[in-house]
């Protein structure tokens, strides 16, 4: 009888790191199901690309604009034309007066990025780019926050705007604002 046993356990064995494999695959999928931060960390006063990945639309309709709320401290922000779509920036002034390159002085500056009029297709992927400097004051270890609002036809968007709040994990968020970690400067 032993016999009988032991090549079904190896064929359990055999299974149970597939089916690990394919929960942690399942994981990842949910994990990415939302727009994110291609690069997550970064150090302080420093020039920064963020790559806003957008893996889908809004329930099977298209993208057709993609808003970036800009966190205070990031300074000097540049977005990437993309071609399909319009671009437009929202400027206001910042909480406080920066230093930037060559003695430069900014209390204003792109506050918000509006790329529009395009479409990404629900079944596509595609990318959304600006870069900027990160104030050399940031707290290092610390996190700041893009809000994200995907607009697509007919008044339905995707809101990734949830900022975790007193210790929250930003895990146990439903709609995460994509994050990046603050490195000490270089």
């Amino acid at each position: 009888m032993r016999t009988d046993r032991r090549p079904e356990t190896r064929r359990t064995r055999a299974l149970i790191p597939a089916a690990v494999a394919a929960f942690v695959l399942a994981q990842a999928a949910t994990a990415q199901a939302h727009v994110s931060l291609e690069t997550r960390e970064a150090p302080v006063g420093a020039g920064y690309k963020a790559v806003f990945k957008t893996p889908h639309g809004c329930k099977g309709a298209p993208t057709t604009t993609l808003r970036v709320k800009i966190p205070e401290g990031v300074i000097a922000v540049k977005p990437m034309p993309k071609p399909g779509w319009t671009l437009q920036t929202v400027k206001g002034p910042y909480a406080k007066t920066y230093d930037f390159y060559h003695g430069a002085k900014l209390s204003e500056g792109v506050v918000e990025v509006i790329w529009s009029g395009g479409e990404l297709p629900d079944a596509f992927y595609d990318e959304f780019v600006l870069s900027g400097f990160l104030a050399p004051d940031l707290p290092v270890g610390g996190t700041l926050y893009f809000p994200v609002v995907q607009e697509c036809p007919g008044g339905a968007a995707e809101r990734w705007i949830e900022i975790p709040q007193g210790g929250q994990p930003g895990a146990a968020l439903d709609k995460p604002a994509p994050g990046l970690t603050l490195l000490p400067k270089r």
